[in-house]
């Protein structure tokens, strides 16, 4: 493992994740290839430009243009792939479920053939907690649990976890895959709901709570879910799926609360709106799969969420664009007519 394709690099957890690659490896080569939509943004891997001319490589693609993914496997020697690309917004996924189809099913379809194509390659994908649907009782997801997706981009991620799977049985692909719980941190799109939050309170404007705020959610901090992949890239089984999250929960409410502590900001703040559809009330796995492994988090769910406070913070440049463009459209979409909760 030396010449790794990052998918979705430009992204969120993508972009924290070849940062640290990068570090922690000095003789990896590492290409994100990335289709640069919204969420996607070269500011989020500016600093690993000038700091890795020689190591990291940049080439703008989509995942479903099979051709294009082929060629940079083939010029970059590619021997591993790691793949982050994907429509990930849940509100989203509401309003247009075919990009989530096209992106999340469709495109991890033309990756698994490339890797297949060219001698099967080590395929890594990135999932989520969302696949298990709503959790009841005390009960914690397993990795061997069914999958019960409730949202369009939920069933995507769902049905390229069962084709990753597929292809290493059929054709003996070396794979594994990793469900993260809810990832926080810097890089994050203020789409998501703390970054947004914080940038609302920030401009003392009203943070929007769907429903009674009661969901359950495990907030992990973007390096300790990066520390984990990388482990199971190294370290896991072929074959195997792995749960990472701190294994521990709280509702919205109580992360909305921690937030506005940090930020100084009053709780006059919260609003309560409708609820969004098919709201799942409650994500928690159970981690201790890859605790075996030898990983666990740094942060609490806490001490995940005022970080990410902070680096908003001190961050500024890199979020007041993003909410003068395109957001504030997506904003007035998702909220604009959202009934108001008494």
């Amino acid at each position: 493992m030396r010449n790794l394709l990052v998918t979705g690099g430009a992204g969120f957890i993508g972009c924290n994740f070849v940062r640290m690659l990068l570090e922690k490896y000095p003789d990896y080569q590492v290409t994100v290839y990335d289709k640069l939509t919204y969420a996607g943004r070269l500011e989020n891997l500016q600093d690993v430009a000038d700091r890795y001319p020689e190591r990291y490589h940049f080439v703008q693609g989509d995942i479903c243009d099979a051709d294009a993914v082929e060629q940079v496997v083939r010029d970059q020697q590619i021997d591993t792939i790691v793949n982050f690309a994907a429509e990930s917004h849940v509100d989203r996924s509401i309003m247009n479920p075919d990009a989530f189809i096209r992106t999340d099913v469709f495109g991890t379809y033309v990756l698994l053939e490339a890797a297949r194509k060219f001698g099967n390659l080590r395929y890594h994908q990135i999932s989520t907690d969302e696949v298990y649907g709503h959790i009841h009782g005390e009960h914690r997801s397993l990795e061997s649990d069914s999958m019960a997706p409730r949202s369009p981009y939920s069933a995507s991620k769902a049905s390229a976890d069962h084709f990753v799977h597929a292809y290493h049985i059929t054709y003996d692909l070396p794979i594994t895959i990793t469900r993260g719980a809810n990832n926080i941190g810097p890089y994050q799109y203020p789409e998501k709901v703390i970054p947004l939050f914080v940038t609302n309170a920030l401009n003392d404007l009203a943070l929007p709570v769907y429903g009674d705020g009661q969901q359950m959610r495990d907030y992990q901090y973007v390096m300790d879910h990066c520390e984990g992949i990388d482990l199971v890239l190294h370290k896991g089984v072929i074959g195997e799926t792995y749960n990472i999250g701190t294994g521990q929960e709280m509702t919205n409410l109580a992360m909305v609360e921690i937030l506005l502590d940090e930020l100084g900001k009053p709780r006059s703040l919260i609003q309560h709106v409708e609820d969004r559809l098919g709201h799942d009330r409650r994500y928690c796995m159970d981690v201790r799969k890859v605790m075996a492994l030898g990983w666990e988090p740094d942060y609490t769910c806490e001490e995940a969420i005022r970080a990410t406070v902070r680096w908003y913070v001190d961050n500024r440049w890199w979020w007041e664009p993003i909410r003068s463009g395109e957001f504030k459209e997506y904003y007035q979409q998702v909220y604009g007519n959202r009934k108001v909760l008494a």
